[in-house]
């Protein structure tokens, strides 16, 4: 109760002053977590891609509260100003981001990843990224015995499923034999939202004769929003 007080006093000291554009990124450099988590919400702008830098290090390793905060300014800077976003010493925030523990940052990640897809290095990167996840999830998963806790397999699954969730923005970039067999092998597994997910790329896929069957198994899959997405 104490820590929680002390949190509240130093929220509301930081909110009855201002603050100018270059404290707030010093803020998110070296300040705590409300420090850290105010600055974020409350910066309007980066003025160079160092700034960017800063913020974008503030969406990988440190407290949720800092990772959600970055997510949703890092996600409204990269339509506003794109281009100090796209620097590829950040290209893996993104992809970690991606699988982030906190589903909403994960969403933001793909949001923030889909501004700056201009940038043909990074989509290439990004692309690639989600790939080597999903590929790394799958051999973890195969690796587990039927002792394993249940967390340990959701834990890849939720992997998969957000990986799946930015290959519908970026599978252009991606390699064709190493996603065809990505979605054969996830259109196998238990976890019907991941073959959900196998569905709705297949079915935006241009080379869909590549995927006939696949496409034909899903189509027979037995859940119905599985079936339903192929069908119609």
């Amino acid at each position: 109760m104490q820590k929680t007080n002390e949190n509240f006093n130093n929220a509301l000291k930081l909110f009855e002053n201002s603050y100018k554009h270059e404290e707030l990124i010093e803020f998110l450099k070296n300040g705590s977590v409300i420090e850290r988590q105010f600055s974020a919400l409350n910066l309007i702008c980066v003025k160079s891609k160092e700034e960017a830098e800063i913020l974008i290090s503030n969406l990988v390793g440190v407290d949720g509260k800092i990772r959600e905060a970055a997510a949703l300014k890092i996600a409204e800077l990269t339509s506003e100003t794109p281009e100090f976003f796209q620097n590829k010493k950040i290209y893996k925030k993104f992809s970690q981001a991606t699988i982030d523990i906190d589903g909403n940052v994960c969403r933001l990640a793909i949001i923030s990843a889909k501004n700056i897809s201009n940038d043909k290095d990074f989509s290439k990167f990004y692309a690639k990224a989600l790939l080597d996840i999903i590929n790394n999830a799958l051999d973890e998963i195969s690796k587990f015995t039927f002792r394993d806790k249940k967390y340990k397999i959701n834990k890849q699954i939720f992997k998969i499923y957000w990986c799946f969730e930015g290959l519908l923005y970026f599978y252009n970039y991606a390699d064709e034999i190493t996603l065809k067999q990505i979605i054969e092998n996830c259109s196998n597994l238990s976890e019907y939202t991941i073959r959900e997910k196998c569905a709705k790329l297949v079915k935006i896929l241009p080379n869909n004769k590549y995927y006939e069957n696949i496409i034909e198994k899903l189509k027979n899959d037995e859940n119905y929003y599985v079936r339903n997405i192929v069908n119609n």
